[in-house]
């Protein structure tokens, strides 16, 4: 039987350490070389967005006719979606502050989102009203203008919808699942730790008992008497007093007319040719820029990038 000899295995140990701390440097070179690599084109791009962000001109410039400015309405209505209190006001506002705005339009195609949020809006557009009375405030409905879309709607002026949008849905609605039975009957046990008797209300693995269906009940229908105000006061004596109109029915254009939710069947190009005589539409939209965008992209490719290389362990 040969023997080993211990230089050779001692030189071979000495080899393979000295090769695999070759290896990590020389991964860690790479990985930091990517890294700074980001990092620049990350600078770089902010630096882009600065530069043209400087350089952009006025788009919002009309001719002697003047224009009727549009702000969207899209979407979810959320604080975390595009179509956020804080951006429709903004798009509100710039718009009355051009001097070509002839009248200003909400293209609505949303079927409503957070009542806190078009909350904001009505009050906010409610404000911008009274500042600016020469300005004519109406909504258009595309596809959809439902709950908290027809909730902002209520505060212009006028509403016009096409004959087949659909138009209402004044409600308040909260679903969820309840999983308690099943989760008995498979033998899951939920731990919930909490102070406050009702803290772990609509918990779906916990019952609802009567008290805690009443109060929520309450809750909602405290949201939907504000919904209800809201449509009320700005719709008037146009509401058909003998209709269920606060059910959450939803209906189409066409009968939405006769209820006197909306006052006609215009789209934003006949109400400003019409009513304006101006073929002039400039979008006052709040969107994210591009650039922004791209910037925003970039940043989080890198802080993801650096998030994993800080959380590998180097051995």
């Amino acid at each position: 039987m040969s023997e080993t000899n211990p230089e050779d295995s001692r030189a071979w140990r000495e080899l393979r350490r000295t090769l695999d701390i070759a290896f990590v440097e020389q991964r860690r070179a790479r990985r930091w070389g990517i890294f700074f690599k980001l990092m620049t084109l990350a600078y770089l791009a902010f630096i882009l967005v600065a530069v043209m962000r400087s350089a952009e001109v006025d788009p919002f410039e009309s001719g002697p006719d003047g224009h009727l400015a549009l702000v969207s309405v899209s979407g979810v209505i959320a604080a975390d979606a595009e179509s956020n209190a804080d951006s429709i006001l903004a798009g509100v506002e710039s718009a009355l502050e051009n001097p070509g705005t002839r009248g200003l339009l909400l293209d609505i195609n949303s079927g409503g989102g957070s009542p806190v949020q078009a909350d904001r809006v009505w009050r906010g557009l409610k404000r911008l009203r009274d500042q600016y009375p020469d300005v004519p405030f109406v909504a258009s409905i595309a596809d959809i203008g439902a709950s908290g879309a027809y909730y902002i709607a209520s505060a212009m002026d006028d509403i016009y919808a096409d004959e087949a949008s659909l138009v209402g849905s004044i409600g308040v609605i909260s679903a969820g699942f309840g999983f308690a039975e099943a989760a008995k009957k498979l033998g899951i046990e939920r731990r919930v730790i909490s102070a406050g008797d009702d803290k772990a209300l609509l918990d779906p693995f916990e019952p609802l008992d009567k008290a805690q269906r009443e109060h929520w009940q309450a809750v909602l229908a405290g949201t939907h008497d504000l919904f209800i105000e809201r449509v009320k006061a700005g719709r008037g004596a146009r509401l058909d007093a003998e209709a269920e109109l606060f059910s959450g029915l939803i209906w189409n254009g066409r009968q939405a007319l006769q209820l006197g939710l909306v006052d006609g069947h215009l789209s934003p190009m006949e109400y400003a040719l019409s009513e304006l005589d101006t073929d002039q539409i400039v979008d006052f939209s709040v969107r994210p820029h591009p650039l922004d965008e791209l910037a925003r992209t970039l940043g989080a490719s890198v802080f993801s990038q650096l998030s994993q290389w800080t959380s590998t362990r180097l051995y």
